[in-house]
């Protein structure tokens, strides 16, 4: 796969699901499938688990583009062609920060319905694919944000935002 200079690879493994229902009661029987898109026009989809039910398992990887500006992934549960549970993932849960590059992060998301009530859990893991050269990892990153506090004899440290909400 070719990775254009404003994205970069991603390696999903899609491993497993846990309490899949459909109509908010009734468990799902067979064919569950995962779909993963990192942007509208960019999608991958796990082979149909045949016998798994409720509880499906694929432990397939999916290769993608990630794009730079991406802020979330879009993971979806399929019972044949409908979609029974999604969960939106933060992309800052698994790339940037402190996380080296190729650091692999196990992760599990509550899945919500059409409706938005719960409907079970998804469980994979991520690694953002590096080259070593594109980016700042943890080595590089300062262990802190702040700007130097005004030259006084009062204070002689850093000063730290913290962002509030503030109504009128």
């Amino acid at each position: 796969m070719e990775i254009k200079p404003s994205s970069k690879e991603i390696e999903i493994t899609v491993i497993s699901a846990e309490g899949l229902l459909l109509n908010r009661r009734r468990p799902v029987k067979k064919n569950v499938s995962v779909t993963v898109k990192t942007d509208p026009f960019n999608s991958r989809s796990t082979g149909v688990d045949p016998e798994g039910g409720s509880y499906p398992a694929w432990n397939e990887k999916l290769v993608m583009e990630l794009p730079l500006h991406a802020r979330f992934i879009t993971v979806e549960t399929h019972a044949g062609s409908r979609v029974i549970g999604a969960a939106n993932i933060p992309v800052s849960d698994f790339s940037g920060g402190y996380l080296p590059e190729n650091y692999l992060s196990f992760l599990s998301y509550r899945l919500r319905d059409s409706n938005g009530e719960k409907n079970g859990i998804i469980n994979l893991s991520v690694k953002v694919k590096g080259s070593g050269n594109t980016g700042c990892a943890a080595s590089c990153s300062p262990p802190w944000m702040g700007v130097p506090a005004a030259e006084t004899k009062v204070s002689g440290g850093i000063v730290t935002g913290i962002p509030v909400s503030y109504r009128y």
